[in-house]
């Protein structure tokens, strides 16, 4: 007799893990055993037999299950604007982050003519290029959110290697640049830094040296949450004022990051949710954001279609997620996850005409109407407005 579904796909969940774990040729595209990937395509796409097909960019779309009648109100599919922005971005490099300000446009972090390539750090993470100086584009830009036309945009000679952006409650723009291995406050309209955390061009793994630092997420509180990043492979907690509050994981924790690559924050669940790229999963665990917090064990999303987690962002109690780059049998594509279920609830194609290969950040407007996706691959940003869905009938 054949072993239950949950019981398979459990199995080869552990064997997806274990493998990209210990083989990281694995995410780079090359083959592995052909029997393994027919048991992922087995329990991911369903049936027996099914071609490699099945498994890229243009696959139809799983229908939405959800775990229970509670969670089918309020369930949004992200559809693609097409035809937005209506005209080009003038200079537009490749695009590593977007936000939304406090009055609902998309603003962008973009590198400019930079790339980010095998030359561009050294062994011990120093960034090479120095001497060509800073990226001479304004690398923040606000665009319409109804044309994607250029409203504004700042940041020319300052930025060396743009990655994330945050937009707090109060307007303040955070960035983080990887080159200089710092993290940076700009209050609105500020042409300074307000706040700086790291050092600059030093990297280090004290708490006040960052490594590639790549999200920040600010609370209503002020509390700030830094994911320090490629090399240091943790997240800090600031107060307001800079101070450090705590380091996640600590010593005792059970819990391990590899790459933290993006932050998203249910302060009404007080979590912090991580987007733990290279162990391709998402981690929620407790913010710890009030004396009164309770001690929480971390919710762990992870499934085999999961990929590798570039950005996460959430509207309510929902997460979306965009993968990248794992295997040729995982497609790039966005989930819609519930992180109190540990359930991916929804799955939706990135576009319908152009090959998204490295989506690489992801933002929700506040009311939840429109969706933003950055891509480094190619060079673009994609509008999506929210389309309600029809969940599956239980039996």
């Amino acid at each position: 007799m054949g072993q239950p579904l949950y019981l398979s796909l459990l199995a080869t969940t552990i064997c997806l893990a274990t493998l990209l774990a210990t083989c990281p040729t694995l995410a780079t595209g090359w083959p592995v055993d052909s029997s393994f990937y027919d048991e992922i395509k087995r329990v991911v796409y369903g049936g027996d037999n099914v071609d490699d097909s099945a498994a890229t960019e243009s696959s139809p779309l799983p229908p939405l299950s959800l775990p229970s009648s509670s969670q089918t109100q309020d369930i949004n599919r992200p559809i693609e604007v097409e035809g937005w922005p209506r005209s080009p971005i003038p200079r537009l490099g490749q695009v590593s982050g977007v936000a939304i300000n406090t009055v609902g446009q998309p603003v962008i972090f973009h590198r400019g003519s930079r790339v980010w390539d095998e030359n561009s750090f050294n062994e011990t993470f120093h960034y090479q290029h120095v001497e060509e100086g800073p990226i001479l584009t304004n690398a923040i830009v606000t665009l319409s959110p109804k044309t994607g036309e250029v409203l504004s945009s700042w940041g020319a000679g300052f930025f060396y290697m743009p990655h994330g952006i945050t937009i707090d409650h109060q307007g303040n723009v955070w960035v983080t640049d990887v080159a200089m291995h710092q993290v940076f406050k700009f209050s609105p309209g500020a042409p300074r830094a307000s706040l700086t955390f790291g050092k600059r061009f030093e990297n280090g793994k004290g708490y006040r040296t960052l490594c590639q630092p790549t999200s920040v997420a600010i609370a209503s509180t002020g509390e700030i949450f830094i994911a320090d990043g490629y090399c240091n492979s943790r997240v800090l907690k600031f107060t307001s004022r800079g101070e450090l509050l705590r380091v996640f994981p600590h010593a005792n924790e059970f819990l391990s990051l590899q790459v933290p690559h993006s932050l998203a924050l249910l302060e009404q669940h007080d979590l912090i949710c991580i987007a733990d790229r290279e162990d391709m999963r998402v981690v929620c665990r407790g913010a710890e954001l009030s004396t009164e917090s309770k001690e929480q064990a971390p919710l762990t999303i992870q499934q085999p279609d999961l990929g590798r987690v570039y950005a996460i962002t959430n509207h309510g109690d929902l997460i979306y997620a965009v993968n990248g780059p794992t295997s040729p049998l995982i497609p790039v594509q966005g989930f819609t996850i519930n992180p109190m279920t540990e359930n991916i609830v929804d799955h939706w194609t990135l576009s319908k005409n152009t090959a998204i290969k490295v989506p690489h950040d992801i933002a929700i407007s506040k009311d939840g109407s429109s969706l933003y996706v950055a891509s480094i691959d190619p060079n673009r940003i994609m509008k999506y407005t929210m389309a309600p869905v029809t969940p599956l009938k239980s039996e």
